[in-house]
């Protein structure tokens, strides 16, 4: 065995968002499902995923479409009840959202589309300032300078702080930073140990070359990973305190079904370190070398707690590598 096979890999440190940006924690607060309309149950909710060190709070303006949402733009609205009632907490995070989705249609980041977008996500939020920006998904017909001259006019007007993007290839990202004056300090795909694509298609290859940071949606692959383990007889090993109901991701991955060997697996590494086994997925995102956020997305307080099992979880190159071939069903060459 290599001297440093056993070496830990899970990656506990604050990222950096951007050279001079701030710092955010490994793990931060998903709101796609922040539809609730109780503001003090809302605020608390805040409040501890705050307290746990998740100070990158994620949203975009089309969260509240479904999972019992009012519509277009309520989580926004939901998290601006939040912060006029509580502003205190406004000081203590990192506010992230997203624009580029315009329903019916499906993408615009046209420039007047796109400004429009921004003010409207700020008059929700209730704050004059969005600290992360990101285009939520690639518009095909706005040429990249045209997004990348909206997205600096955003900075220079103070509105928004730095900018990212979200379900971009790294063609597309690379197209667009061509002709930013300010750098893209995110990219957000779907990864887990249930959807490797990010490792294998160079999205964080990407952020490794240029320092962006990889905020992670769905690291639970939107539930599938914590469905029953086929170790434990009918009944799911180590229930998990995130396993209860089924979580979205902010765009279902493709697939159904999951590897039982990739649960088997998992569940081992679980019934090692004394947590469970959403602890070790989320565990697994934080290992990749680029440095990962692992996106949270519960709604209960107590499932945030149990998150933070992840970043006493241990695993080394042989665990990692193990979860690759179980997720894959193919041996590394």
């Amino acid at each position: 065995m290599n001297s440093d096979a056993r070496a830990g890999l899970v990656r506990t440190t604050p990222r950096r968002l951007g050279p001079n940006g701030p710092d955010v924690g490994p793990l931060a607060l998903g709101l796609w499902r922040f539809t609730g309309s109780d503001v003090g149950a809302n605020a608390a909710l805040v409040e501890a995923g705050l307290d746990s060190g998740m100070n990158l709070v994620d949203l975009a303006d089309v969260y509240g479409l479904d999972w019992g949402g009012t519509g277009f733009g309520s989580c926004e609205a939901n998290l601006g009840a939040v912060l006029d009632a509580r502003p205190e907490l406004r000081e203590q995070m990192v506010l992230a959202t997203k624009g580029g989705i315009v329903p019916p249609l499906p993408y615009d980041s046209g420039a007047a589309a796109l400004r429009e977008a921004c003010d409207a996500s700020l008059q929700r939020l209730r704050t004059d300032r969005i600290d992360l920006y990101q285009i939520h998904r690639p518009d095909m017909f706005t040429h990249p300078a045209e997004l990348a001259d909206t997205l600096d006019g955003l900075i220079a007007s103070g509105k928004v702080g730095a900018v990212g993007v979200s379900n971009y290839t790294p063609a597309q990202t690379r197209a667009l930073a061509a002709h930013l004056d300010h750098p893209l300090v995110s990219t957000q795909p779907e990864f887990s140990a249930a959807c490797l694509d990010p490792m294998r298609d160079g999205t964080l290859d990407l952020c490794a070359e240029t320092s962006m940071v990889p905020l992670a949606w769905s690291p639970l692959a939107g539930g599938r990973l914590m469905r029953q383990s086929p170790l434990a007889g009918g009944r799911l090993m180590r229930q998990s305190p995130l396993a209860g109901r089924r979580l979205p991701s902010e765009g279902e991955g493709e697939g159904e079904g999951v590897r039982p060997e990739l649960l088997e697996t998992l569940d081992r590494f679980a019934e090692r370190e004394g947590v469970d086994r959403a602890a070790v997925c989320l565990a697994f995102v934080l290992a990749h070398p680029s440095a990962p956020v692992a996106i949270v997305g519960t709604q209960r307080i107590d499932r945030l707690a149990a998150a933070q099992a992840s970043l006493r979880v241990h695993l080394d190159r042989n665990d990692v590598y193990d979860v690759v071939e179980a997720s894959e069903g193919v041996p590394l060459p």
